[in-house]
């Protein structure tokens, strides 16, 4: 065992004493023993109930065997930290927490792992983890929040990001956004519409390091917990079989995810940490994959900020399994590869539920014949930009308006709700991205107000940072390459024509080669906003977001 390393022999008797001086008893070295990351906190709703997950995840290790040794992990809530100085540290924090688990994995002699993220940076840092440190590891989320009904919509935090726009609007009053405020996020649980954390805890059951049901089941529901015993169980037989990431994380998993990424819908954000996640699990991955199979899958799903559906209508009619099951009918997913289950994909669908024709349209139905996320390409950005295109306005897939622009995301913000943002501009929100930013941004502050005010039908939104999950409307981010970097969006001035074909994969600005060229060479950077602490380091190691905003130095 990999334990034998902090455990056996005469040499590692003063190991053995400081585990016995916490408690261990010898038959608990014994055994094999399983590292239990547990990201609880006080300040994420989706991560304020984990310490019930963690209990029932080691009682499951030690039911089948093994001992666990449960440690913490930090976690930025990205609702709370929306909108201010906060943000820049969202995306920034999912290295601090590969490096994190990644250090008291290998430090410690583990044998297996498991991982108990829910939310947006921590579920991917996570997994990240998982493919770097290749040990034997199982994840299991918190779940999903609950959704409640006033007035006969369904609520969730995008709610109330919408209602500021409304009442700044004059179009609700001030009790009803308070009483909305009090509904929308009604306990604990992932957000939940199809937004990052919920989008990136159903891309884990796909790629195979999740037990089904992993991405759908609400925190609140007792089978949450019988799934993380049987996690812990499992993870025991996966360190006794030796089954590890490399084993399941190979290119065909990362084309099931974001095959079943376009039939559902998920986050743009999905594409930036399954490019950061394929980097560590060495497997090769570019934007290009992207529309190439958003070309043939068909998106089944519409759920908010798509749709009015939740992830517990989802979970209601079959979870991921259900969607995975419809899909496979047209054989578009890889049905040959192993999960953490023991089984293979095609394994494990086969007691799955097909579509139920409401909240996962049947595959000859589909919302469209092509996938919820694209990418965009041309002369405002060469490397790539992504767009959740199931959530854009049918008017809107193709939009020619006058570019307005800003240097911060505060800058738009206060355009936006001063009123000074008309129908048809296109919003362009610079210097946002992984070294401008520094962090890139999400903001769903601005594309909440546009919405709120009714115009998210007739503006556009462009940013070199990144907008959250629960954006809709022509939200395109991911601009790359970023303002920062002397990407074409640095030098994009006030009222030229920008020009967004989704249909056809592109996002121009309408000027000639040659004065895009000129705009370019003049070009100068500015001083960066920060340049000590974590985020100046950061800054300065930080890749493109077209390269999933990895750290330069992460593997060789």
């Amino acid at each position: 065992m990999r334990s034998d390393a902090v455990k056996k022999g005469v040499e590692r008797a003063p190991h053995r004493s400081l585990f016995k001086a916490m408690g261990y008893t010898d038959e608990e070295m014994a055994r094999p023993l399983i590292g239990v990351v547990n990201s609880k906190s006080e300040i994420i709703p989706g991560h304020i109930h984990l310490d019930t997950i963690a209990e029932a995840v080691k009682a499951g290790i030690r039911m089948a065997g093994g001992t666990p040794v449960e440690f913490g992990s930090i976690g930025v809530c990205d609702g709370i930290a929306m909108g201010h100085t906060g943000m820049k540290y969202s995306l920034a924090t999912r290295e601090l927490i590969a490096d994190s688990c990644e250090a008291m994995g290998l430090a410690h002699g583990f044998d297996g792992m498991v991982f108990i993220p829910n939310c947006d940076k921590i579920v991917p840092g996570m997994l990240m983890a998982a493919a770097r440190i290749n040990m034997p590891s199982i994840v299991i989320s918190g779940g999903p929040m609950l959704s409640l009904a006033r007035g006969g919509k369904q609520l969730d935090l995008n709610s109330v990001f919408e209602a500021v726009g409304a009442f700044k609007a004059g179009t609700i009053t001030e009790e009803e956004l308070y009483e909305i405020e009090n509904l929308a996020c009604p306990g604990c649980g992932s957000c939940s519409g199809m937004f990052t954390a919920n989008s990136m805890n159903c891309l884990t059951e796909v790629l195979g390091l999740g037990l089904p049901g992993n991405g759908t089941i609400p925190a609140v529901y007792a089978e949450r917990i019988r799934l993380a015993k049987q996690a812990g169980m499992k993870i025991v037989e996966l360190v006794e079989k030796d089954i590890k990431p490399s084993d399941i994380l190979n290119e065909k998993a990362f084309e099931n995810a974001l095959t079943v990424d376009m039939a559902l819908g998920c986050s743009t954000n999905s594409v930036l940490h399954l490019a950061a996640i394929a980097h560590e699990a060495g497997v090769k991955f570019n934007l290009d994959i992207v529309n190439e199979i958003s070309a043939r899958v068909p998106n089944l799903c519409r759920l908010a900020p798509a749709g009015s559906h939740h992830v517990q209508d989802l979970y209601a009619v079959g979870g991921v399994q259900a969607v995975m099951k419809e899909l496979s009918l047209k054989n578009l997913l890889h049905l040959d590869l192993l999960t953490v289950t023991g089984h293979t994909v095609g394994e494990n669908l086969e007691k799955a539920r097909g579509a139920d024709g409401t909240v996962i349209r049947r595959i000859d139905n589909p919302y469209s014949r092509t996938g919820g996320i694209a990418v965009l390409k041309g002369n405002l950005a060469p490397d790539g930009a992504v767009v959740k295109r199931s959530a854009v306005a049918e008017e809107m897939l193709v939009h020619r308006g006058p570019a307005r622009v800003f240097d911060s995301e505060e800058e738009a913000i206060e355009a936006i709700y001063g009123g000074r943002i008309k129908r048809g501009d296109v919003v362009i929100i610079r210097y946002e991205g992984p070294k401008g930013g520094p962090g890139m941004r999400e903001m769903l502050n601005p594309t909440s107000a546009i919405a709120g005010m009714g115009l998210d039908k007739d503006v556009a939104l462009i940013t070199d940072g990144r907008f959250s999950g629960a954006t809709r409307g022509a939200s395109i981010g991911h601009v790359s390459p970023e303002a920062m970097e002397g990407g074409p969006i640095a030098v994009v001035r006030e009222g030229d024509i920008i020009s967004i074909d989704i249909n056809n994969g592109r996002l121009d600005v309408e000027i000639s080669d040659e004065e895009l060229a000129e705009r370019l060479k003049n070009w100068k950077m500015p001083q960066p906003r920060i340049t000590g602490g974590y985020l100046g380091r950061y800054a300065g190691l930080v890749t493109s977001a077209s390269t999933g905003a990895i750290l330069k130095n992460t593997t060789g």
